[in-house]
């Protein structure tokens, strides 16, 4: 069974969010894990990035069989961070990346709450494990071209999930069963 470890974003994904809706419509298809944060609104990365080390060290079975992380928006520069310092990359062998902002862009950058400062400075350096990428065209938090940049930067692969806001609830994803189905594949 595959293991899935959920990295929302700031402010957690709420009960209507596609990442707390797969874990409770599939969860006989796969075992998900949420990584839970100690504080959603003020987040501190380091504090983050030590919590995903916590749980992938946590399941003695990611050594065997690794996890896939399934991230959205802020929880996809979480991968990249943790990816750059963390000595048990090992234990993940893919990674779903949704919605990432653009959170060094020049019109996001005068935007960014006082919150997420501390995650500026994107880290862009190649994942070592593969990685899927999928943006909106109208995202208000992160532009095609910038998105297409943080693939890139990231070696993942970018797909264009057309006109589709930020991927979350209010934009109406929902269950998403397009982007579980696309999770099925990596």
């Amino acid at each position: 069974m595959t293991r899935y470890l959920i990295l929302p974003g700031w402010n957690d994904s709420g009960p209507d969010h596609w990442q707390t809706r797969w874990a409770h419509l599939h969860g006989d298809q796969a075992h998900f894990t949420r990584v839970e944060q100690d504080d959603w609104h003020w987040p501190k990365r380091g504090d983050w990035m030590m919590r995903l080390d916590e749980t992938l060290l946590a399941d003695a079975t990611l050594l065997h069989t690794p996890a896939v992380l399934v991230a959205h928006s802020l929880g996809c520069h979480l991968v990249a961070a943790w990816a750059a310092h963390s000595q048990h990359t090992a234990r993940v062998r893919a990674a779903l990346l949704v919605a990432p902002p653009d959170l060094d862009g020049e019109s996001f950058a005068a935007g960014v709450p006082p919150q997420l400062h501390g995650w500026r400075g994107v880290l862009r350096q190649r994942l070592p494990f593969a990685a899927v990428l999928l943006a909106s065209r109208n995202d208000p938090h992160a532009s095609k071209a910038r998105s297409l940049q943080l693939a890139s930067d990231w070696g993942a692969v970018f797909e264009d999930l057309g006109e589709v806001g930020h991927v979350n609830a209010a934009s109406g994803h929902g269950d998403w069963p397009q982007g579980w189905a696309r999770l099925r594949q990596i």
